[in-house]
């Protein structure tokens, strides 16, 4: 099976095992068929393989319904709950379920921010606490290499650097401690359905993901097709590459710029922050750039709106080449004497 083949390759360069896991399920097809997937690797009993064993740590099946879709979404969590007793009275042991329900509308209403990104923020915030509850340090999502080939074209047609060419993270930290994985994300939409299939095993469809008012449903559904099937059959396969090379290159980018930043910061004066700015000559502009991207970061400045070219004018005060610049999310950029000082406005107005 190509499906179990991939997942196997990838937990295996992950030098994780097939279990003691958190595995995010929403219904859809690509996260019902890892779980499936995960439930057949693990460790038996025995000492063999499979078919939900009780080998290993327990899995956890976690599903957290938003709210956001009325009688859709909760058929959905209905639909995950009742996967979890199907396994279980085919055999499967130390599979356990956890289930919660945010209204995600109502916060994001609060708050005043974005419904989407609202949504994420409270799905790996939930992840990561269900991640702790059961005493498991990894979480894993289902995400496929068609996803990866969405969002570096979605991030292309945008304007993105190398940071932006990474796509979807293989792994990352959700917090210290819970790290998220990404199992499938060297399989095809087409393994996942083909492995669906093969196993008789339904799935939810989520209604939205075939909305074309939404850029990213017609890069699925109009413009990768169109692009795969008239220039390349191979592209989500290069696409994917190609992220994991801007991986690998930005990774030791963001080490050396991490360096740089340690060797150039000198002491706050008060909430300023103050770069050396005779070092920073010495470095090279992209490094520069990069450097101030990990402060931005580390200080928890907004970077909402800022481009290549706002992050390449901060630059240019580091490197001499302007006196000032104002940027988004109400922070200056400002030239004095052989220092760079960095900070929200209403420092440098009052």
């Amino acid at each position: 099976m190509a499906l179990i083949d991939a997942i196997r390759e990838q937990l295996t360069r992950l030098r994780v095992m097939p279990s003691g896991l958190v595995v995010a399920v929403s219904g859809g097809a690509d996260s019902v068929a890892l779980l499936l997937a995960l439930t057949k690797l693990r460790p038996s009993p025995l000492g063999g393989r499979g078919d939900g064993g009780e080998g290993g740590e327990p899995i956890v099946i976690a599903h957290l319904n938003h709210c956001l879709r009325g009688d859709e979404s909760d058929g959905d969590e209905q639909f995950v709950r009742q996967l979890h007793a199907d396994l279980v009275n085919l055999g499967a042991r130390s599979l356990e379920l956890a289930v919660a329900r945010i209204d995600v509308a109502a916060l994001a209403a609060q708050s005043g921010g974005n419904l989407e990104a609202t949504a994420r923020r409270e799905r790996y915030r939930w992840l990561a606490e269900t991640a702790l509850r059961f005493n498991h340090s990894r979480v894993a999502t289902g995400h496929t290499a068609d996803d990866q080939a969405e969002t570096v074209l979605h991030r292309l047609l945008r304007g993105t650097g190398l940071q932006g060419l990474r796509g979807i993270a293989v792994r990352r930290e959700l917090q210290p401690g819970i790290e998220l994985i990404r199992p499938m994300l060297t399989a095809t939409r087409a393994d996942v359905l083909a492995f669906l299939r093969e196993n008789d095993h339904s799935y939810r469809e989520d209604r939205s993901n075939a909305d074309l008012t939404y850029t990213r449903n017609r890069i699925r559904h109009e413009l990768l097709p169109l692009l795969t099937a008239n220039y390349n059959q191979s592209l989500v396969s290069h696409l994917g590459q190609l992220a994991e090379q801007a991986s690998e290159v930005f990774s030791e980018l963001e080490r050396q710029a991490g360096e740089l930043l340690q060797t150039c910061e000198l002491p706050p004066a008060g909430p300023l922050r103050i770069l050396d700015a005779v070092k920073l000559a010495r470095a090279s502009r992209q490094m520069v750039r990069e450097a101030l991207r990990l402060l931005w970061q580390r200080e928890q400045w907004s970077r909402d709106g800022m481009t290549f070219q706002d992050w390449d004018r901060a630059a240019a005060v580091a490197l001499g080449e302007l006196p000032a610049v104002d940027l988004p999310g109400r922070i200056s950029v400002r030239r004095k004497g052989s220092v760079v000082q960095l900070g929200s406005f209403h420092i440098f107005t009052v």
